[in-house]
Parts: C-alpha cells; sequence; structure tokens
C-alpha cells in the first residue's frame, strides 16, 4: 500500500485520487495512518461483502422472524467503517 502524507496529499490531490484506482493509499499526519483512500470500485466491494456477510450471520444465528433491509444495511455499513 501506498502511504503519503496529509501535507503531500493536499498538494497533489489529483495525482492521490489516481494512485487510489489501482491500490488504496494510507494518509498519514506525523508518521500515523489517519485515513485510507480507496477507489470507488474497492469501496463497493467493501461493502458488498459486509452485506454479504451480515446476511450470512444472521442465517446462522437461526430464525429471526422478518427480515429488515434496512437493518441489515446499517449493520453492514457499521462493519465496513471498522
Amino acid at each position: 500500500m501506498k502511504v503519503i502524507s496529509a501535507t503531500e496529499a493536499k498538494n497533489s490531490f489529483g495525482e492521490l485520487l489516481m494512485s487510489a484506482q489501482s491500490e488504496p493509499v494510507s494518509i498519514t499526519r506525523n508518521g500515523k495512518e489517519q485515513g485510507v483512500l480507496l477507489s470507488s470500485r474497492e469501496y463497493a466491494a467493501l461493502k458488498r461483502q459486509a452485506l454479504v456477510s451480515a446476511v450470512q450471520e444472521g442465517r446462522k444465528s437461526g430464525s429471526a422472524g422478518a427480515l429488515d433491509i434496512e437493518v441489515i444495511k446499517n449493520e453492514a455499513k457499521q462493519r465496513a467503517d471498522y
């Protein structure tokens, strides 16, 4: 994974966006990772993966009654945010 400082990211944002299309880019401040920039394609894949995982866990837990897709989406989003 490419690593870039927040100052460098600010000064070369266009290049940073292009780099993120091929691999995630770690953005640091004072030597500590503060965030990761991903392509929108990679982010969508992570969201899908989190949703699938949430559904699988729900199925394993047994009958929980009616499924609420909004609850499932919110749980998947929370998992993706970690």
